[in-house]
């Protein structure tokens, strides 16, 4: 049993680190969404963000582009030429994969300043990918409204999490070549 620990160390850390701070940031961004709710059918601040700052690009394409809070759901609907597109959810403020990303570059961190600057460039990224997700699909729904299916379903997904996907490998990359270096 020694030998496989030993043998599987770098496995094993990778494993505990990346479950360890997936699993500490998704129940701080639980707890952050629960004191979010207690304001009522409001959604939490960084949906409401992303739902203004999507409008504002859209807006800002020639499109009369509004969000409205629901009145039930902790949501924003989102309006194009006073057309209802769809609603801008928790779920689409990016932040869930922004963990997802933050727990694996943990789990592979290099120096605290190399890591905490790729952590803060790629969050970033993300989260602009995500706005610009938004605006095209929001776009792309009042133009083609019978794609949504695959729009929403197949595409935009495959686009952010391909991006992620990107910056993992990137640092991976990067990673091994700074290791071959000071080899």
């Amino acid at each position: 049993m020694k030998e496989l620990l030993t043998k599987y160390k770098g496995v094993i850390q990778f494993v505990l680190l990346f479950l360890g701070t997936y699993l500490v940031l998704s129940f701080c961004y639980s707890l952050y969404l629960q004191v979010s709710k207690e304001g009522g059918y409001h959604p939490d601040f960084v949906t409401y963000l992303v739902a203004k700052q999507s409008v504002a690009i859209i807006s800002g394409f020639g499109y009369q582009a509004d969000i409205v809070p629901h009145n039930l759901h902790p949501q924003m609907q989102l309006f194009i030429d006073k057309e209802f597109l769809g609603s801008i959810i928790e779920g689409c403020n990016s932040l869930s994969i922004i963990i997802l990303f933050v727990a694996f570059i943990v789990a592979f961190a290099q120096s605290f300043k190399k890591t905490l600057l790729f952590l803060l460039g790629g969050s970033v990224l993300i989260y602009g990918v995500n706005l610009i997700r938004i605006v095209i699909l929001s776009i792309a729904l009042h133009h083609y409204p019978e794609q949504e299916k695959v729009l929403h379903g197949v595409v935009f997904p495959a686009f952010i999490y391909g991006m992620v996907f990107l910056l993992w490998m990137l640092w991976v990359r990067k990673l091994t070549s700074n290791s071959k270096e000071n080899e």
